[in-house]
């Protein structure tokens, strides 16, 4: 079972559309659980999935409740021969998420505890992590086996990924990041300068570039990824070529 985080320090950075695009290419070759850790739920909301839990996130973290009691189906249709996606929703209780952690008995490891109890079930995992240097979000870099960094290209984004170097290397296993540029729109010309260069000067970052786009925004109309309702737009192949990168990137 392969742990993916979608993290990023700072919010509104394309996180959450490349989770749920990322759980949808991952469908195409097993199983996959999509799990919502950001207490706004987007990807709860973006997957059509009711953002409620059978005793909340408290008896999840504590271990009373296991994975399987509260998954839900994401609504949209997967292709021929594409398995569905699970989703793990956020609820109104991922509010109080940071201070049930902070109080739990190896505090830094209970999302990685309760992540075993996926193991043999899942090929892969998807996290999509909430934004900033929170105890949550330590714990989805300690769970993962890599963590993907959306960028959208501006200068304080290397900033950003800096900062999430800085988490991740204070990991107890610190996991390898491959990082890509979202929301890039080719008629600006630093856009584009970004779009050329940086995967040529910083070695985390692919050369996958999402472009800026309303399709992207249909996500929420939709309640779908990308390549369920517009498969061949310009942001499904760059998806698409974002999943590629993740199955073979070596650290």
């Amino acid at each position: 079972m392969k742990v993916i985080a979608v993290y990023s320090t700072k919010g509104g950075a394309g996180k959450t559309s490349a989770a749920v695009n990322l759980a949808w290419e991952a469908s195409k070759s097993g199983s996959v659980l999509l799990w919502d850790l950001d207490a706004q739920g987007a990807s709860t909301y973006l997957t059509g999935v009711k953002p409620k839990l059978k005793g909340g996130v408290a008896k999840l973290v504590k271990g009373s409740n296991s994975i399987s009691d509260v998954v839900r189906t994401a609504k949209f249709t997967p292709a021929d021969g594409q398995r569905a996606v699970d989703v793990l929703p956020a609820d109104d209780s991922y509010r109080e998420l940071e201070l049930m952690l902070d109080s739990a008995k190896g505090s830094r490891r209970r999302v990685e505890k309760v992540l075993k109890d996926a193991s043999g079930e899942y090929d892969t995992v998807i996290l999509d992590c909430p934004p900033g240097a929170s105890l949550v979000a330590e714990n989805a870099v300690r769970a993962a086996d890599l963590i993907v960094t959306p960028l959208p290209p501006a200068a304080l984004s290397l900033r950003s990924l800096e900062q999430v170097r800085d988490l991740v290397a204070e990991s107890a296993k610190p996991a390898p990041i491959l990082a890509f540029l979202s929301m890039v729109d080719r008629r600006k010309a630093t856009h584009r300068r970004a779009a050329e260069e940086l995967s040529h000067e910083v070695k985390e970052i692919a050369d996958v570039a999402v472009p800026a786009s309303v399709v992207v925004e249909r996500m929420g109309d939709e309640q779908a990824p990308v390549a369920a309702f517009a498969p061949r737009h310009p942001a499904a192949d760059a998806y698409a070529k974002l999943w590629k990168h993740v199955t073979t990137h070596k650290g």
